[in-house]
């Protein structure tokens, strides 16, 4: 599993005007099964989505299809980990660990 942090690097209007691309991007991912949940950050300088995978070359190229990056809006952290304890909504989504 991997949390996904995008850090806004352009002007809030900037970031406004690209926003409806980037949720198209991000609902496209939910549809698939990737994004498990995401939403801004507070205060408001970038987001945090929390995705599916197990192969991270695979994620990183997700992330630099995002829209916001295309047009040099943000940067992103990638943290991988281990899911090995979830709600038991999540139950489906636990890991082993190696």
């Amino acid at each position: 599993m991997f949390v996904l942090e995008i850090t806004y690097t352009a002007s809030a209007d900037r970031v406004e005007a690209a926003r409806p691309e980037h949720l198209a991007w991000v609902d496209d991912h939910f549809a698939n099964g990737t994004f498990l949940a995401s939403g801004p950050k507070n205060p408001r300088d970038g987001g945090v989505i929390l995705a599916l995978g197990d192969d991270r070359v695979r994620i990183e190229e997700m992330v630099a299809s995002d829209p916001f990056i295309v047009a040099g809006i943000g940067e992103y952290t990638i943290t991988e980990f281990l899911a090995t304890r979830t709600a038991p909504a999540l139950t489906e989504h636990r890991q082993q660990q190696p």
